[in-house]
């Protein structure tokens, strides 16, 4: 391992039963980069994900943890490592303001002990949510909105200013510009690499190969289960990685007619 890699996964596998989701994976991310997981449907990106978050154990291979062997045994334990996982339904409560949802899981922390019960810092919550924003360039007026009357490209914002003010080392983003507008989507990958030039790594997963290609450092393609190829953002083209989701080559097949 790489003595400036935060993660790394060696020979990692994951079988169900008989089905083989992964096989003989390995994987570095480096802190502060963005990292460009791609595949087809199928190819276990979910899988992958569901390890690093602690909801699968691996059948077999290791994981290193700033050079360390660890096991992320539950989602908890992933958790206090660092690693925050965004998933496409991004664990926000709609009816809940912007600033209660920032601190959802976290009232503990906020929250000042009286004699038979808790009582939430409501202002201090309010200024710490707003504030969180501002550092990623994220303007939001009103953190008393609910969330349920954000555009989604704004809910997006939101989960990975969480994530990044709760000191996360490592943000697994899945598909976070899926239905977005362009103007929107644009606004998600900025808070992206601001993330990143926080220290953060990121794990981004997505289907749309143009969207990766703007914001992702390298690039690693899953295909059927195992690693096609991983490349640095400039040593490989759109087309070349499309190739490898499609095909797990660079190489376009011809078609003989």
């Amino acid at each position: 391992m790489n003595s400036t890699d935060l993660l790394e996964l060696k020979d990692v596998s994951k079988s169900f039963g008989r089905v083989h989701s992964l096989r003989g994976v390995n994987l570095t991310v480096r802190p502060g980069e963005v990292l460009g997981l791609l595949g087809d449907n199928g190819a276990g990106k979910s899988t992958l994900i569901k390890i690093l978050a602690g909801v699968h154990q691996p059948t077999s291979g290791e994981i290193f943890w700033n050079g360390e062997r660890t096991s992320l045994d539950t989602p908890r334990v992933a958790m206090s490592r660092g690693i925050s996982v965004v998933y496409q339904d991004l664990g926000i409560i709609p009816l809940l303001s912007i600033w209660r949802n920032f601190f959802l899981g976290r009232e503990e922390e906020v929250s000042r002990k009286l004699p038979f019960h808790w009582r939430l810092r409501v202002g201090h919550m309010r200024e710490v949510a707003r504030g969180a924003l501002n550092k990623l360039g994220i303007h939001i007026d009103d953190v008393d909105l609910t969330v349920a009357k954000l555009s989604g490209g704004e809910r997006q914002s939101i989960a990975i200013a969480r994530a990044v003010h709760f000191q996360s080392s490592l943000l697994i983003l899945d598909e976070p510009t899926a239905a977005l507008s362009l103007k929107e989507t644009s606004k998600v990958l900025s808070y992206v690499r601001a993330a990143a030039e926080q220290g953060v790594a990121v794990i981004l997963i997505t289907h749309n190969i143009a969207h990766a290609y703007e914001v992702c450092d390298r690039f690693t393609v899953l295909f059927h289960g195992t690693v096609a190829e991983t490349a640095e953002r400039d040593g490989v083209t759109e087309q070349e990685l499309a190739n490898l989701i499609n095909t797990g080559t660079r190489m376009q097949h011809r078609i003989a007619v």
